[in-house]
Order: structure tokens, then sequence, then C-alpha cells
């Protein structure tokens, strides 16, 4: 057999290697879309924290009605995450939601309270 014969009779080879490319596109597009998916909640999940956080500290400051863990987990679920944990430390609230990404459970953790008194003015140039 001389490598002519065996090159000639390499029929359906291009099918299998069109199909083959095909799944790998295919899984390639799978795994982006779901990378991306995952980087959206993480990120709502964070911004849920936030704002949690910052109503909690609203009610702690007296600028709000309410209790502060209420107000963290009412402003949590109106983000669809549930309050995982609220600690309140002096003037300042720490709060924890999570939510579900399919099997998994994304966190996120934000502190709110007044500023530092060694904060830098706002506004104004050097």
């Amino acid at each position: 057999m001389t490598v002519r014969h065996v090159l000639a009779s390499d029929r359906g080879s291009s099918s299998v290697l069109s199909a083959a490319g095909l799944v790998t596109i295919t899984v390639l597009a799978v795994a982006l879309v779901g990378s991306h998916s995952a980087l959206a909640v993480r990120s709502r999940t964070a911004g849920a924290a936030d704002a949690s956080a910052l109503a909690a500290a609203d009610a702690l400051s007296g600028l709000a009605t309410g209790a502060v863990c209420d107000r963290a987990a009412a402003t949590a679920k109106a983000n669809d995450v549930a309050l995982s944990a609220c600690v309140v430390a002096g003037a300042e609230v720490t709060v924890e939601v999570s939510t579900a990404l399919g099997p998994l459970v994304v966190r996120a953790r934000a502190t709110a309270g007044p500023p530092l008194a060694t904060a830098p003015p706002r506004g104004g140039g050097p």
C-alpha cells in the first residue's frame, strides 16, 4: 500500500472533521454564556448587598424608620436575594446576602455607615 493509495481512500473524513468543529464551537459558546451569566449574578448580588447595607445604615442613623436589619431584609428581598447576616457595630452595619446560581450559592457582603473622620473633603481641587 502506497501513501497515494491511503490518501485516496480517505472518504468521509471531512464530515467527521466538520462535526468535531461544530461540537467544539458549541462547547465554547455554552462555556462563554455560562461564565457571563455567573458574572451578571455576582454583580447583581454585590449591588443588592450595597443597597441593603445603605438602607440599614439609614435606619441606624435615623434617616429612615424601622428596625435596622428589617430594612436590610426588605431591601434584599426587593433585589431578589436573601439576607444571610446583619451585624450592627457602633454606627456601622455589615450585611451579607446570598442567591442561587443553579447548584451554587453566590454571596456578597457590604458595610455602610458614616464617613471616616479622616476622609478627604469632597469636591474642590488641589
